[in-house]
């Protein structure tokens, strides 16, 4: 995805930018959800529903704040998830809380260049899984490589120097 009216600019700027764009994509597919719901509870269908609709209400309120964050990771289904969340009557300040997270996680993703990092795995998945399996996990392996040495480095600024009895993911020198 390019958006040439952000290149050349400061991260902040961009960052900004698609945080608000995001944010306002978002909200609108909720209120749309929401007037949608309004129409299928007043409905012969919402009727007909009756306390199975409500049980649903109940539980997208209760479980989809964590579906709602964990959406905006994915390609392709964010739309629907919003506009489910506005039709079931998921409590705006639930949702506004998991959908915050969610949309700065988002503009951190396309800001950062995230996607196009997916992009070239997903390409790699496709021509070989094996290979990019094997890629996941050395990603992983280097992830993991790099907190060990931040927490010996740290360890060893504070002046404990020890790694006796705490657990590593590697060897010991």
């Amino acid at each position: 995805m390019e958006y040439g009216f952000l290149e050349g600019r400061p991260f902040w700027i961009v960052y900004s930018a698609l945080f608000a764009i995001v944010f306002a994509r978002t909200m609108a597919t909720y209120w749309a959800g929401r007037g949608l719901g309004a129409g299928v509870h007043r409905s012969r269908l919402g009727e007909r529903l009756g306390p199975r609709l409500d049980r649903a209400e109940r539980l997208i309120n209760r479980f989809g704040p964590p579906v709602v964050t964990a959406v905006y990771l994915t390609v392709g289904v964010q739309t629907a998830v919003h506009l489910v969340a506005g039709a079931m009557r998921m409590h705006f300040g639930r949702y506004l809380a998991a959908m915050l997270p969610g949309c700065a996680l988002w503009a951190a993703l396309y800001s950062l260049g995230g996607m196009a990092v997916i992009a070239a795995w997903w390409s790699a998945f496709t021509h070989s899984p094996a290979l990019a399996a094997a890629l996941a996990l050395l990603a992983a392996a280097a992830v993991a490589g790099v907190l060990v040495y931040r927490r010996r480095a740290a360890r060893k600024a504070a002046g404990t120097g020890s790694d006796e009895g705490s657990p590593t993911l590697v060897g010991r020198d």
